[in-house]
């Protein structure tokens, strides 16, 4: 089991891990279910406790998010999606297919219409992760800040580690549009959502 120490990043060579690699560490039982990591960009990253805001966003953004969807998509909560130098678990996934469509794998970049990940105190983490999610090409990225109550939306991948090219802040009093596959869902009113 990891245990949770803070120190400086050693002055000697650390390692980086390829997908492959942290998948065969997975099932040699290098983590167990108390093991709360992710790989982010060939790093084994420890994941951050969550609040009782996180948990209720969480679980209301679900539910809603739910009610709008298209047939042939699905909501993921905490699960992984396979990129090609991370597998990240954002709190929440739009997702192409059935649940039972991922028996066998993750979901992967081109199966994901919408990622997001609800800030309390990590909020410069999860830009990062944005960063990577467009990286990716994952069309839209949402950042729920808890914090400011906000929402930060980030759409249309730029090309390589550019990020995304359109970014907008929504605040409590405004409204989130739904955009599944290219088509417009439905909007959300964002104070429905945040604790």
């Amino acid at each position: 089991m990891l245990t949770a120490m803070v120190q400086a990043v050693p002055p000697f060579p650390i390692a980086r891990f390829s997908v492959d690699q942290y998948h065969r560490m997975i099932a040699s039982g290098a983590f167990d279910e108390h093991d709360q990591v992710e790989l982010i960009e060939g790093w084994v990253v420890q994941k951050m406790a969550k609040g009782p805001g996180h948990e209720y966003t969480t679980g209301e953004l679900e539910e809603l998010l739910r009610a709008l969807l298209p047939p042939g998509w699905h909501i993921r909560n905490q699960g992984p999606i396979t990129l090609r130098r991370s597998e990240p678990e954002p709190d929440m996934a739009i997702v192409r297919g059935a649940r039972s469509s991922y028996r066998a794998a993750h979901p992967r970049a081109s199966d994901v219409a919408v990622v997001v990940e609800v800030s309390d105190t990590i909020l410069a983490t999860d830009r990062h992760k944005a960063r990577t999610y467009a990286a990716e090409g994952v069309p839209e990225c949402w950042i729920v800040n808890l914090a400011e109550r906000s929402v930060e939306v980030h759409r249309d991948p730029g090309p390589g580690d550019a990020g995304y090219r359109d970014q907008a802040n929504v605040a409590a009093s405004g409204e989130l549009s739904v955009v599944v596959d290219g088509q417009l869902c439905g909007r959300l009113a964002v104070a429905r959502f945040l604790p």
